[in-house]
């Protein structure tokens, strides 16, 4: 379903003020350039706050003014919200809209256009639990759109780095974080140190490569070639626990389960190539299982029409 009369994406900002209609091209020229969205992630942003903007144009009586976005009370947020739900929007959809407006209000802070505290004290709907503990490709999509929630945008920059590894190339938080400086910038393929000392190589997505290009571009410490790539807010090695906040602080923003963890973002990777089609035995070698044993634990899809490439199958290679 649609929103009532969507505003047209950025170009036409009919009826709203000018200093709105500056801000919302800024936010997408921002997006663009330095979030480097693709193409149909800024259309379905876009899309995503035009029409909260047509919703706010009923609700308020007339379209917004940048005034009156600012000053929105937890209510009006909720209003909508409610109005979703009314109008049968899958949650999913709803967390991926509001965390795009999340997103935006954010933007306006960080740029000088007003600071509009109220959207802090409205929850996200809650997701359905996977099963087993693998998130959908929504909820997965929505932590990584969601981790540009800090006030530094190299720390911000640097959880999107982490966590798209951990979804886009599979692996286990500590892999990740035993990565050495050296390892950036990504190549097509990364090699990584797992269990028993046992290396892999694993193809590296483009959006996965984009992530960490802007995390090594934003991060104002300069760490020896051998030594970690993800630091912390003093420049030391990034703790586990800091990451596992990271995540835990997106569930909760986002109203995903508990079970969503920087483990099941690896889960994620598996359990979604293999429901798009990834060869079985392929994904074991991407995860660094030892047995296949363990990766069919990660599915209940029928292994016998396992036969895609990573490449196509990934969710976030089509994005």
């Amino acid at each position: 379903m649609n929103d009532p009369a969507p505003v047209d994406a950025v170009a036409a900002d009919t009826g709203t003020d000018d200093r709105l209609g500056e801000a919302r091209r800024a936010w997408a020229a921002w997006l663009e350039a330095e979030r480097r969205a693709s193409p149909h992630t800024l259309a379905a942003y876009r899309d995503d706050l035009a029409g909260f903007l047509s919703f706010l144009g009923q609700h308020l009586g007339g379209p917004p003014s940048l005034d009156e976005l600012i000053g929105l009370r937890p209510a009006d947020y909720r209003a909508w919200l409610a109005r979703r739900a009314r109008d049968d929007y899958a949650r999913s959809s709803t967390v991926r809209a509001l965390s795009v407006v999340r997103g935006f209000v954010r933007f306006l802070d960080r740029r000088g256009y007003g600071h509009a505290p109220a959207l802090s004290a409205v929850r996200a709907p809650k997701l359905p639990q996977s099963v087993p503990k693998a998130l959908t490709p929504e909820g997965a999509e929505a932590v990584l759109a969601g981790a540009d929630d800090e006030a530094l945008p190299w720390i911000a920059a640097r959880d999107t780095a982490l966590l798209s590894l951990l979804y886009g190339c599979g692996l286990r938080i500590g892999e990740a974080l035993a990565l050495p400086r050296s390892t950036a910038p990504l190549g097509e393929a990364l090699t990584v140190v797992g269990k028993g000392r046992k290396e892999r190589r694993v193809p590296v997505l483009p959006a996965v490569r984009a992530a960490m290009v802007e995390y090594v571009r934003l991060c104002p410490w300069k760490a020896a070639a051998d030594g970690p790539l993800f630091l912390g807010a003093r420049g030391g090695a990034l703790q586990p626990a800091v990451a596992q906040r990271r995540m835990r602080d997106a569930r909760r923003r986002l109203g995903l389960p508990e079970s969503a963890t920087p483990h099941a973002l690896r889960h994620s990777f598996a359990t979604h190539l293999l429901a798009a089609g990834g060869d079985l035995r392929a994904i074991q070698e991407l995860l660094g299982h030892a047995s296949l044993s363990t990766t069919q634990r990660y599915t209940a899809v029928d292994t016998a029409q396992l036969v895609a490439t990573y490449n196509r199958a990934h969710p976030r290679a089509r994005g």
